[in-house]
């Protein structure tokens, strides 16, 4: 009985835990990048991943010294936005567990065997 609960109480926290990588993976105007990718085939998200390159390459080399400070604000997001998208394009839409879930994984196993 005690080994029953335990397992329902671990199951309930796993529940939590690993429904939250979603939530990283949003822009600002709501699209999730996870899902976008996932219907892309693997050359498409190879151009992407390319694109974006070029783009940072462009931005790194850029002289922002002339940059106002809103200007500088601007890149730095833009900057943030390619590698949430990056990120999301390179994984291929995988699978993706938290420390916590793994954690919580490997004892709801202990207690069964």
């Amino acid at each position: 009985m005690k080994k029953k609960i335990y397992l329902l109480m671990t199951v309930m926290m796993l529940s939590f835990v690993a429904f939250t990588s979603n939530a990283a993976t949003k822009n600002d105007e709501g699209i999730n990048y996870k899902e976008f990718y996932a219907n892309k085939t693997v050359e498409e998200r190879n151009a992407r991943v390319e694109e974006i390159k070029t783009r940072v390459d462009e931005i790194r080399t850029m002289d922002k010294s002339d940059l106002s400070k809103t200007e500088r604000k601007e890149l730095r997001k833009e900057l943030r936005e390619l590698k949430k998208e990056a990120n999301a394009a390179a994984a291929g839409g995988g699978v993706y567990l938290s420390v916590g879930a793994i954690i919580i994984i490997i004892l709801v196993l202990i207690l069964i065997l």
